[in-house]
């Protein structure tokens, strides 16, 4: 580590936090479920925020319902804005499922949601209700992935029903893209595996072209699939953090809230297997070798194409890749996936950064890396003004991350890699491939060609071939 870095000052605000609030990590998963319109219980900004972050990233129209608190319901209490407000969720939308996103004002009072969710069932007012759901996610602790997580958990803890064991398995694949989501159908179908895939926003949050605007977009994760998710063979989910950060502990005081995977064996005794997101060689081959175990089938033989045409590029391209250092920040076990395919391709990951507040990054790179990494920073509950001063000493070659250390990149003339949440400046932000073989061969296409391209416009006389 440069001398001075031992130095650096331990600030106690946060400056750009590299994360977003926890309840915008609720609404993705509620977008992934069919038939279903999240709300906000809180202040109307809190849905404004939310709605212009995903419709900026996923370009589709994103409705979002706030109870909209106003200074006498912070005094007096929401209820009477959360009745108004699922009356007119009903009344509007006919949703199948309407999932709840506490905010920080409603936590800060004390709000008990789930008393006010059985208070308006108990009212009589309705025959027939939709599926009600709710998410603890206050934005003054954890981040999106914490609210993502959550809202995970709190979804199939209130759906999923114990039965008979069946065929299928369940597939929690975390935050990933809407190309991501829908790679992994096609692989789980060329498995001829039946399969629960929670949750599935790769077409409402990612639709076809629309003749008249459809109010509750097709597409998601159906109740009654998510029920199914009790009686299923096996889980499988990714990730090595899931929702160990701080909100976790403040929902359960005396011990931590098991991932989705974990919530079902613990319930209902269902095996489940866990691994690191499959972005690589490595992780990719645990996936596949999964799937091999559940399925008694080989793997089908144009994925086994897709890791053969993947080795060749890597030894095709090693050359534009070797000594190169890189920051890499975003979401935990984002990062986890990318600095375990940096270190196959032989690129130096020299700054590890994360908004996430798990503590356990650094454990778990320090794993991934075999230790071999003594000068490797790692940041848990990082900001970019941080990383942009960090950045001047460390000398990258690269930052691989998303749209939000534009202006890092900017400032040290050089390429940005853009993956993961959010992409606010390039089109196709939500249909990035990252997963699996195909997707990393995208991705080591995108980083071999942005550091291409940097040496050849910085080139003093340029070349027309690599």
């Amino acid at each position: 580590m440069p001398e001075n870095l031992k130095n650096t000052p331990q600030y106690i605000s946060t400056r750009n936090g590299c994360k977003l609030c926890a309840p915008l990590g609720a609404s993705v998963v509620f977008k992934g479920i069919r038939g279903c319109i999240p709300m906000i219980h809180g202040s109307q900004g809190c849905s404004t925020y939310i709605r212009r972050y995903l419709i900026s990233h996923y370009k589709e129209p994103v409705d979002i319902a706030s109870s909209n608190f106003s200074e006498e319901s912070t005094i007096f209490g929401g209820n009477k804005n959360f009745n108004t407000g699922i009356d007119n969720l009903i009344n509007q939308y006919k949703p199948e499922v309407i999932g709840i996103a506490s905010a920080c004002l409603s936590e800060t009072i004390g709000e008990n949601i789930p008393q006010l969710i059985s208070e308006y069932k108990k009212a009589g007012i309705r025959n027939t209700l939709p599926f009600f759901i709710h998410a603890s996610t206050p934005s003054y602790q954890g981040s999106h992935m914490d609210g993502f997580h959550e809202a995970v958990v709190a979804t199939v803890a209130a759906l999923a029903l114990q039965g008979a064991t069946g065929r299928h398995i369940n597939l929690f694949p975390g935050f990933v893209s809407t190309e991501d989501i829908r790679h992994l159908k096609d692989i789980l179908n060329d498995f001829n595996l039946p399969f629960v895939l929670f949750p599935d926003y790769s077409d409402s949050l990612d639709n076809p072209h629309w003749k008249e605007y459809q109010i509750l977009p097709e597409g998601g994760t159906s109740a009654e699939e998510i029920q199914n998710c009790g009686s299923a063979n096996e889980s499988i989910e990714f990730g090595y953090i899931f929702n160990e950060g701080v909100l976790n502990g403040r929902i359960n005081k005396n011990k931590l809230r098991p991932t989705a995977a974990g919530w079902l064996f613990q319930n209902y005794k269902i095996p489940f297997s866990q691994i690191g997101l499959p972005i690589g060689i490595k992780e990719t081959d645990r996936f596949f070798q999964v799937l091999e175990r559940i399925s008694g089938k080989e793997t089908p033989i144009h994925h086994q194409r897709e890791r053969g045409r993947l080795i060749d590029a890597y030894v095709d391209g090693h050359k534009y890749h070797f000594g190169k250092r890189a920051i890499v920040y975003g979401e935990e076990d984002m990062v986890i996936g990318i600095v375990t395919f940096l270190e196959e391709i032989g690129i130096e990951t020299i700054l590890v950064a994360s908004g996430g507040e798990s503590g356990k990054l650094k454990e778990i790179i320090d794993f991934i890396t075999e230790g071999k990494r003594k000068d490797l920073m790692v940041m848990n509950e990082a900001d970019f003004e941080t990383m942009n001063e960090l950045a001047e000493e460390l000398k990258p070659d690269i930052l691989i991350g998303n749209s939000k250390g534009y202006y890092i990149a900017r400032r040290l003339k050089i390429p940005l890699v853009r993956i993961g949440f959010p992409i606010h400046d390039r089109f196709g932000g939500q249909r990035i491939q990252h997963l699996c073989y195909k997707g990393t061969q995208q991705l080591y296409d995108r980083i071999t060609n942005a550091l291409l391209e940097y040496k050849q416009e910085n080139s003093p006389v340029g070349y027309k071939y690599m």
